[in-house]
């Protein structure tokens, strides 16, 4: 009887092996889950919701690997472009980015998902910030001993938009030179880093004073903030036309050439690339992120977004993103 228990105890053992290491016998998902690995190339601004997001899409798909990789939304916008990355979703801090340098070869549809404003950051330990205000600001940044930090402008939206606060304020304040004088090119003065968020640690470390960020960002590390006027801040449609005076000139496609930016309010934009490699994980992702729950997962990440979304061109959409967008 022995002899049968321990025979019968070696079978029970290897069918178990067998099950973990035989392909297709592993443990099975959950009914309606999709497998796989989702490319998400995203603005840097969008890094915290959508690590939220992220985990919430995996506790109904636990099988989905997502890769995120971060950085200003040019920036990433070009390694699908121009160096041959691929990216399943990709999402940008300006939506006109996406029609302007993907169109017509990696993309011909976008929704508008998101928006925010232009802040100015800073902590306890910034020079002066015990008297900041929304009126003063540029005279507290213009003070001795003060460094104050932006975005690269050719890389990250958040780096034109901050310059064109700064064109803005000039006319808005009436002073004069406003925009020359904080532009100045002094590294121990005016810092630039590839992307906003790169800013944080700096400010967080005392190298930094003041750093220009979205409100998003500001909340999202628990930053000091100055609120700027909304005549200047680029969250109101109320101001678009004076948005529109404020001029940024960057880098273009091709090298060599530049391309004009024109201000305009801050409206973040999403689309799945046409040589996505898992199209239908971007579209399930997508489906999450602009229904109900995704929406809750940005508003407690302080990313205000857009309801309902709206899509460029809903005939191009999937069909299955449809019903959750509106036309343009």
């Amino acid at each position: 009887m022995t002899g049968m228990k321990t025979k019968l105890f070696a079978i029970i053992v290897a069918i178990l092996i067998a099950l973990v290491v035989v392909p297709g016998c592993s443990r099975p998902t959950p009914e309606g889950s999709f497998e796989g690995t989702l490319a998400v190339y995203h603005a840097g601004s969008l890094a915290v919701p959508f690590q939220d997001m992220g985990a919430e899409f995996n506790k109904i798909h636990p099988n989905v690997e997502i890769r995120r990789d971060s950085g200003g939304s040019r920036s990433e916008i070009r390694k699908v472009t121009e160096l041959g990355k691929i990216a399943d979703i990709l999402a940008s801090a300006d939506y006109a980015l996406i029609p302007d340098m993907m169109y017509p070869e990696f993309a011909d549809w976008y929704v508008i998902f998101a928006y925010n404003r232009m802040v100015l950051c800073y902590t306890d330990q910034s020079k002066f910030g015990d008297e900041i205000n929304k009126d003063n600001w540029y005279e507290v940044l213009d003070r001795d001993g003060v460094v104050y930090g932006h975005s690269d402008p050719d890389l990250d939206p958040c780096g034109y938009r901050t310059e064109m606060v700064w064109q803005l304020a000039e006319e808005h304040y009436s002073k004069p030179g406003l925009y020359d004088s904080l532009q100045v090119d002094d590294i121990h003065k005016n810092v630039v880093r590839p992307k906003s968020v790169d800013l944080i640690a700096l400010l967080e470390s005392g190298d930094l004073d003041y750093a220009f960020e979205y409100l998003s960002v500001a909340k999202q590390h628990s930053l000091k903030y100055v609120e700027l006027p909304e005549e200047i801040d680029l969250s109101s449609v109320e101001f678009e036309d004076f948005y529109a005076t404020a001029k940024v000139e960057v880098t273009g496609k091709e090298p060599g050439t530049t391309k004009t930016l024109t201000g305009a309010p801050i409206v973040y934009g999403i689309t799945i690339p046409k040589n996505a490699a898992r199209p239908d994980l971007a579209v399930e992702f997508l489906k999450f992120l602009l229904d109900k729950d995704g929406q809750a997962v940005m508003e407690r990440n302080y990313q205000s977004p857009v309801v309902p979304a709206v899509a460029s061109d809903k005939s191009k959409l999937p069909e299955e993103l449809r019903d959750l967008c509106i036309e343009n």
